[in-house]
């Protein structure tokens, strides 16, 4: 654990951990840590606030898993257990709403262990964040052993709902006030779910358009393939008052527990075992059902790999006339695998895909699979299992910038903020977890906050204002919000040659009123810039600025970097370095703002 002195106000550390040397990069490899949840300080020096009450909008449900939930293994039904999410997940959506509300999406599912029979499921469910008319809501579930009291952790899940009015009309959401520290990370880092939700079907596109390789049929001997055909289940299933809600609208978990059935026989016409659903991925519903209605349920194994299959399963609604055109709810793919004695996968035989659509879903699973394992590996995931340079590709360009933004906007909320030094405008805080030190450098700028995000997100142009910096030179557009550079800094005291770095560049606007405008900063790996022998190869693990309005002309600008614990190695008594480095840089940046400030308004007046 590093040691903070404090002498007069300042920190003990050496010259090159003060500098604002390339947003923060450090050229240790150590993993990155867990991020605790936690929350920015308003005031310098503030005591922590007594714990607020209970959020308003949290739901708790227990259930005991009785023999009529489970299957033939005395395990709980992952349908009934859907069916439990999404009722906890739409009472305390209600209660925010004060209205009536309907499932409109649930984000990936990884259901880590079984329940069984005798056992309590316990969900917990609180809005995270409103949005204009939806908001979303996150799910933890957990069980508990009775006899052992033993608690384990089953899933977490997001889910969005979106509040009607009557006749079905949208009803305008009031805005939440995150209290904890947990809650307000939750609601920050809502916003990036919500941009990837919305970009999660152009991201199985690209991936199709840009690298069919990854998607090819699959070429070992399929001599004792089963064919997809023999695995397809249609099913009809009508829907009654006790499947609906207090407006006529089936529960979106009833809709997915049916679902949740016929994807199971599916999986087990292929293996002739009883299948385990490990993962449903990310889903919309496109439109609501009514009693009354009929719901048409199909589904068949689009793929099957070594250990895992993935189904295919659909829902369609017509009512009591035939006639009728069939009215698409929900299309969505879940995961199976089946487990031997020891609960180890068996191997699965492989499927042989119908010509013409059949081929076209084998090739889409493939691709759907590696998103999946990307968007666990990078999101989903802890951030320890995370490596600092994760190799950038299509298949996972949202998720690392969600996980890019993510990361520091958690710094942004983290608690116990210590105020190190303040001089004229400039303050500068530190924070100590473990092996990892943090700063933020604050003040206030005579900018709107607009110029000052766009003028701070251009690398290129840190060299004019941060002597640290050398060259940036931009790799790849990945699109208006997110840039790769290659960033060469000046040479460290204990290094013989300059460092270099490959630098995923995300930026955000805010979502809503009251968000800051954020440019957050991590290292990535590409195929085309390696590390060279002329440099010493970098990485950065959570570094950035975020930009308030404070009044029309007026923004308060911070930057975050923490650094990681190979680099605090260089900790020393040394008090050189941190109040007039890191001051005079940060005092270089503002001038900088202020310069083009002022020709931006040369080059309108003229």
């Amino acid at each position: 654990r590093c040691l903070l002195k404090m002498v007069k106000g300042n920190i003990i550390v050496p010259e090159e951990i003060l500098s604002f040397c390339c947003n923060g990069l450090q050229g240790s490899t150590s993993p990155p840590r867990a991020r605790e949840p936690g929350e920015r300080e308003e005031a310098p020096g503030a005591m922590a606030s007594p714990s607020p009450a209970r959020n308003p909008t949290e739901v708790q449900m227990s259930q005991l898993v009785l023999p009529c939930h489970t299957n033939h293994r005395g395990e709980l039904s992952t349908g009934q257990l859907l069916k439990w999410i999404d009722t906890a997940a739409c009472l305390s959506a209600e209660r925010h709403a004060g209205c009536p509300c309907v499932t409109a999406s649930m984000d990936d599912i990884y259901f880590e262990h079984t329940i069984s029979v005798g056992q309590v499921v316990n969900i917990k469910a609180k809005v995270n964040r409103a949005f204009n008319s939806s908001m979303e809501v996150g799910i933890q579930v957990s069980y508990e052993d009775l006899c052992s009291g033993k608690h384990c952790s089953i899933c977490k899940a997001y889910a969005t709902f979106v509040a009607q009015g009557p006749l079905g009309s949208k009803v305008r959401l009031k805005p939440l006030t995150p209290q904890t520290e947990e809650e307000k990370i939750e609601y920050s880092i809502a916003a990036e779910r919500r941009r990837m939700r919305l970009v999660h079907k152009d991201t199985l596109k690209d991936l199709l358009t840009s690298s069919p390789q990854e998607t090819e049929l699959e070429t070992r001997d399929g001599s004792g393939a089963v064919p997809a055909e023999k695995t397809r289940v249609e099913s009809v299933e009508l829907v009654l008052p006790p499947h609906a809600n207090h407006q006529g609208n089936t529960f979106g978990g009833q809709i997915m527990a049916w679902m949740e059935n016929v994807a199971t026989i599916a999986a087990s016409r292929l293996c002739h075992a009883h299948p385990t659903l490990r993962a449903i991925e990310m889903f919309h519903f496109r439109g609501p059902s009514q009693v009354g209605d009929r719901l048409v349920l199909k589904a068949i194994v689009n793929n099957a790999f070594e250990n895992s299959m993935e189904v295919g399963v659909s829902a369609e609604a017509y009512g009591q006339e035939m006639s009728v055109s069939r009215r698409h709810i929900n299309s969505a793919f879940m995961t199976f695998v089946v487990l031997d004695q020891e609960g180890h996968p068996r191997t699965l035989p492989m499927v042989a895909p119908e010509p013409g659509d059949g081929e076209r879903r084998y090739r889409e699973a493939s691709a759907r699979k590696k998103i999946r394992l990307d968007r666990k590996y990078v999101v989903s995931c802890k951030q320890t299992e995370v490596p600092l340079s994760v190799p950038w590709d299509q298949s996972n360009k949202v998720y690392l910038s969600y996980n890019n933004v993510s990361a520091l906007k958690m710094l942004v909320a983290k608690a116990n903020w210590a105020l190190a030094r303040e001089k004229e405008k400039v303050r500068m805080y530190t924070l100590e977890e473990d092996k990892f030190l943090s700063f933020r450098i604050e003040m206030s700028v005579c900018i709107t906050a607009s110029r000052a995000f766009s003028l701070l997100s251009n690398l290129r142009r840190r060299h004019e204002w941060d002597s640290h910096y050398v060259s940036a030179e931009l790799v790849q557009k990945v699109d208006d919000d997110d840039m790769i550079y290659h960033v060469v800094s000046r040479k460290l005291r204990h290094e013989n040659k300059p460092q270099d770095f490959v630098i995923l560049a995300s930026r955000r606007k805010p979502c809503s009123k009251g968000d800051p405008y954020v440019v957050a900063f991590r290292s990535v790996t590409l195929p085309t810039h390696p590390a060279r022998a002329e440099f010493t190869r970098g990485e950065t693990l959570c570094s950035g600025f975020c930009i308030w309005p404070e009044s029309e002309e007026m923004s308060k600008v911070a930057y975050y970097n923490q650094a990681m614990p190979g680099y605090l190695n260089y900790v020393t008594t040394n008090v050189a370095g941190l109040s007039s480095d890191i001051c005079s840089t940060f005092e270089a940046c503002e001038k900088f703002l202020l310069k083009n400030k002022e020709d931006l308004i040369s080059q309108l007046q003229d």
